[in-house]
């Protein structure tokens, strides 16, 4: 009885997913796919998710759907956080401008203190309502020039995943508005709940939003070449010291050979990949187990605590004690379904 009327008393964070003119499909739908995986271990939501247009009109999509929503604007006054997904083109684009309602909407929503963020060229719309002014922001890397010259008063980094300033949180392209969203759910209830969400949508569950954004890097010609297969080779002895001659040969390739095409491959040398490599596994121990800090660090390949506590530190900026208090404070959630986010999408073409 006690844990059904606790159950009773949670209310849902409510998400308000604004969808501007040219919203890119994908980050119109990113908010209700990872949000609504978020649940309880009684598998209650732990987010709901609505979707509104300025006027509650129709808005069309750059994948060829219009998006019939069920809400106006009116919906931000009543959320506590307000996603702006990407979007194709349009005035906060074009020449730096936003609908005076929007822009007065989303101003308002930021001086009742709910948290705002936005999904890969969303950041444009922020910029517009003047949300970023003064602030470090990101956006998708294609479009920084663009926004540098419509938006010289805001600290734009464009090469990295997502931005978390407090209260106003921006993202890179695409997928790194998923990256986002499970960082908001990591930071709101834990590492395992964020864990379980991930999996349900089958995405990493952690990517590093100083992690560099993938800008074009040339693609091998011989996909075939085994370096991939060497580098799960690596994967399975992370507790183990491994030499780039032992990777060379595994791979069976000179050493010059082998890490002119890991580089190429992976854009990092053997050594940092293992390092990056070394690090995750360490976390995913602090989340996921009692093991004592040392034996994390041997098991995932350091030589010594210090060593585990220097590199994480460098990585995220925190200590391995500090990194498990704060991503094991909530029990695993269970499996869980989607919201609806609140729209209907319909096809421009029968």
């Amino acid at each position: 009885m006690v844990r059904n009327n606790r159950a009773m008393t949670i209310r849902p964070h409510r998400i308000g997913v604004l969808a501007l003119d040219g919203v890119v499909g994908l980050d119109l739908g990113t908010p209700a796919q990872v949000f609504g995986a978020a649940r309880t271990p009684d598998r209650l939501p732990l987010y709901t998710v609505d979707t509104c247009t300025p006027g509650g009109r129709p808005v069309r999509s750059s994948a060829g759907f219009r998006v019939l929503p069920d809400h106006g604007l009116d919906l931000l006054a009543t959320v506590d956080t307000v996603v702006v997904p990407g979007l194709h083109g349009g005035p906060p684009m074009t020449d730096g401008t936003i609908d005076p309602a929007v822009a007065g909407a989303l101003r308002d929503a930021r001086h009742r203190g709910v948290r705002i963020m936005s999904i890969c060229t969303g950041a444009f719309a922020l910029a517009a309502a003047g949300l970023l002014d003064g602030q470090r922001a990101t956006t998708h890397w294609a479009h920084a020039d663009r926004f540098r010259r419509l938006y010289p008063q805001v600290a734009l980094d464009p090469d990295v995943l997502f931005i978390d300033s407090g209260r106003v949180l921006t993202s890179a392209g695409v997928a790194a508005g998923i990256d986002l969203c499970l960082h908001v759910v990591r930071s709101d209830h834990g590492s395992e709940v964020a864990n379980r969400a991930a999996r349900r949508c089958v995405v990493p569950p952690w990517r590093d939003g100083g992690q560099a954004q993938y800008i074009e890097r040339p693609v091998p010609r011989t996909p075939a070449s085994g370096i991939a297969a060497t580098r799960e080779w690596a994967r399975q002895r992370l507790h183990e010291p491994v030499a780039l001659r032992e990777l060379a040969a595994h791979a069976r390739m000179s050493v010059r050979t082998f890490t002119r095409h890991f580089r190429s491959e992976t854009g990092l040398s053997p050594a940092q990949w293992l390092l990056q490599q070394r690090t995750d596994h360490a976390r995913l121990l602090l989340e996921t187990t009692d093991l004592a800090i040392d034996q994390v660090a041997r098991r995932a390949g350091f030589s010594t605590t210090a060593a585990l506590r220097q590199h994480l530190n460098t990585r995220i900026g925190v200590s391995p004690s500090a990194y498990r208090r704060t991503f094991r404070r909530t029990p695993a959630a269970g499996p869980s379904g989607v919201e609806s986010g609140g729209l209907r999408l319909v096809a421009e073409h029968p």
